[in-house]
């Protein structure tokens, strides 16, 4: 008897662990939406007016973020850094100064 239910218990554990195998391997590439796929940006499915309807343009679907079409920007812009010890612009005296202007 406890022959067999270690039989089963092999069965499930087995298929436990070969189910997430065969989905990753057979799940193939996935888009929750045909733009966000490269392969569709130049098909009409894609472009304005037919993908503005449903917002799943790309120009949607990247919407704050740099758009993948451009390919990685050219250079790296720094922010600038005011040096320590310049002088601090702020506008003329009045009610209505900033907390760090006036000091």
């Amino acid at each position: 008897m406890s022959r067999m239910n270690d039989r089963k218990l092999f069965i499930v554990a087995a298929g436990l662990i070969l189910l997430p195998v065969a989905l990753a391997f057979f799940g193939g590439d996935k888009f929750r939406y045909p733009c966000q796929d490269p392969d569709n940006w130049e098909k009409d499915i894609c472009k304005m007016p037919k993908c503005d309807v449903s917002r799943t343009c790309p120009e949607h679907i990247f919407k704050g973020q740099r758009d993948p079409r451009l390919g990685p920007p050219p250079t790296r812009v720094e922010p600038m850094v005011v040096p320590q010890g310049a002088p601090q612009v702020c506008a003329p005296a009045n009610q209505n100064q900033g907390v760090n202007c006036g000091k």
